[in-house]
């Protein structure tokens, strides 16, 4: 039996035998947990990095000795975004007043006091405890207990010998809720991302069997494969607040055990918007790997997130406008969406220790519409705040949600050079081929016009190529039946 009752003008449904969930909801705190930030390669050496969780705005940045340092991102004088300043000798400047604060958030500097006079004791920014675990940042939110190491997130196939990975970040604009749920999904990749990983083929689209071993305060796992191939099982795990993993481990022709490790580090950045840390990694390499350049299979990655954009936007706005559970929109079928009825379900366990959620049977929708983070007065500050590369308004790519380059380019230092370096090969072709169609002009005989005029061609191409390059690395991936 479900009955409907109205808290705070909510729409909640409750079920008759969930004491269970309201007794593990009641332990469950979202800021006693570690959070993904960023990987710890990309961070900036000599800049802030602007960053959320939920409505938590922090700036990480690394002093001078090189150790990660985080702090909220508000100057305790003005309130001016910390993460606009820059580093001075280590120490993070705010560029409103000048005022700079040490590693541990304490203002060393104030330029407008007087000659011996004192810096103030609460002039200091607020700090969280960071760590650096196997190549990942983590901050800790909580500002009253101290950091507990038995939930740092640690992943046992990064320490096996000769494992491998390829990790990218991405900004993605819908709710890291929607972001888990369509990553702990694999009955869409068949169809959505067709032949886009060289693996998904529609034809493969098929009955998945599911079979869940654990379920606990903070999360779920257990095994599921394709029915086609029962001996092939997959096990995923879901562990608060926002780690999902997913294994593969098998025995090749040769009788050595392999392992294959997806792990999707999902930090809610925000209502309506979430970052993305992705890490596929392998005991065994693949020969492309050594082929191809890493820019390469990052495209790839940001033209999978792209294939599923629209309609997770969608999704999103769904759920908040209608404001039921997930069980009154959603028709989940057990033989493709057990995962995501899992998830909705720990939502309905935990939920009450979050800001807000959308679970299976009851809900807590976020009490400050998402409209007013894009009012005017905001996006100004977004755009100039928040991006995370050296830039701002004006720039090329304008900080735009949906557009490759600031979902992921900005944060990749790797894909920024190539931009760099193909932007550069790029125009010295195309000078070089000018310089040589205007050398043929003026050359004395015809042998050696043609062989100008051939080497321009040859240059025209290569600055084309380059061209080709940049767009593939920046331009968001269109389907061919929604192109005009």
């Amino acid at each position: 039996m479900t009955c409907y009752c109205a808290v705070n003008n909510w729409r909640v449904a409750k079920e008759d035998d969930d004491d269970e969930a309201s007794s593990s909801a009641a332990r469950y705190d979202w800021r006693e947990e570690w959070y993904p930030l960023y990987l710890a390669k990309e961070v900036p050496d000599d800049a802030a990095l602007p960053l959320t969780v939920f409505d938590r705005q922090l700036v990480l940045y690394r002093d001078a000795a090189g150790v990660l340092r985080c702090h909220e991102d508000r100057c305790p004088h003005r309130l001016a975004k910390l993460s606009e300043g820059q580093l001075v000798d280590g120490k993070l400047e705010c560029l409103y007043h000048g005022w700079q604060f040490d590693g541990e958030g304490k203002c060393v500097k104030i330029p407008q006091l007087p000659d011996g006079a004192k810096i103030p004791r609460n002039a200091c920014a607020r700090s969280y405890e960071v760590r650096d675990s196997q190549g990942v940042v983590w901050a800790w939110m909580s500002g009253t207990n101290p950091p507990d190491e038995r939930k740092l997130p640690w992943f046992e196939p990064y320490a096996r010998p000769g494992f491998t990975d390829l990790s990218t970040v991405h900004e993605l604009p819908y709710d890291h809720s929607i972001l888990l749920e369509n990553l702990m999904d694999p009955a869409h990749v068949p169809i959505s991302h067709d032949r886009t990983d060289w693996t998904a083929k529609r034809e493969d689209a098929q009955p998945l069997f599911f079979e869940v071993t654990e379920r606990t305060p903070r999360g779920f796992a257990g095994y599921w494969g394709k029915q086609r191939t029962p001996h092939l099982r997959n096990l995923l795990r879901f562990e608060a607040p926002c780690v999902l993993t997913n294994t593969l481990e098998f025995v090749d022709k040769d009788g050595k055990e392999q392992c294959f490790s997806a792990h999707f580090l999902c930090r809610p950045a925000g209502q309506g918007k979430s970052m993305l840390l992705v890490r596929f990694g392998s005991t065994q390499t693949s020969p492309l790997v050594k082929v191809l350049p890493r820019w390469y299979f990052h495209q790839n990655a940001c033209k999978v997130f792209e294939q599923d954009m629209g309609f997770l936007s969608s999704q999103n706005e769904v759920l908040l406008r209608e404001k039921v559970p997930t069980k009154e929109l959603y028709l989940n079928l057990r033989s493709s969406d057990t995962w995501v009825a899992e998830y909705r379900r720990w939502m309905d366990r935990a939920g009450h220790g979050m800001p807000y959620y959308f679970g299976h049977s009851t809900l807590s929708p976020p009490p400050v519409p998402a409209v007013v983070e894009q009012a005017p007065a905001g996006a100004v500050a977004g755009m100039s705040a928040s991006f995370p590369a050296k830039g701002g308004v004006g720039a090329t790519h304008a900080p735009n949600p949906t557009n490759r380059y600031f979902r992921h380019v900005v944060h990749c230092k790797g894909c920024r050079d190539s931009v760099k370096r193909y932007a550069s090969l790029k125009n010295a072709f195309a000078a070089l081929a000018a310089a040589a169609v205007a050398a043929a002009i003026l050359a004395a005989t015809r042998q050696l016009k043609a062989v100008l005029l051939a080497s321009a061609a040859a240059l025209a191409a290569a600055s084309y190529a380059c061209n080709w390059v940049l767009s593939l690395i920046t331009t968001n991936f269109i389907r061919t039946h929604r192109r005009l």
